[in-house]
């Protein structure tokens, strides 16, 4: 396995953007699991345009990448950003998150934009 170094200004962004609580319980949602902006909104009980801007930051270094699927936008994290060793390696460290994933199922509300 080939260890990437990330530069320290760098790896000060993208620490600092994971400082942020929604965002860091975002990524670490999308580490396994695609979701889309309607899906966040009624985790996170935020306006689409909040989620929307958390997203664009995100999405901006490189961390989340977006697939278009019809007229929606389907989140996921970039496993080939040069970043995604340094937030695989934090992630490892935080507890799962796929129980806010099977609220939304229970509650079918999952990809509720389709």
């Amino acid at each position: 396995m080939v260890e990437t170094t990330v530069e320290i200004e760098k790896a000060a962004t993208i620490l600092k953007l994971l400082g942020d609580k929604t965002r860091l319980t975002m990524v670490k949602m999308l580490d396994s699991n695609d979701c889309c902006v309607c899906e966040f909104v009624e985790i996170f009980k935020a306006s689409q345009p909040a989620i929307s801007q958390h997203l664009r930051k995100l999405k901006d270094v490189a961390i989340v990448k977006e697939t278009r699927r019809g007229q929606w936008i389907i989140y996921s994290l970039n496993k080939n950003s040069d970043f995604y060793p340094l937030i695989q390696h934090l992630l490892q460290h935080l507890p799962s998150q796929d129980y806010r994933i099977k609220e939304l199922e229970e509650q079918g509300l999952r990809i509720s934009c389709e």
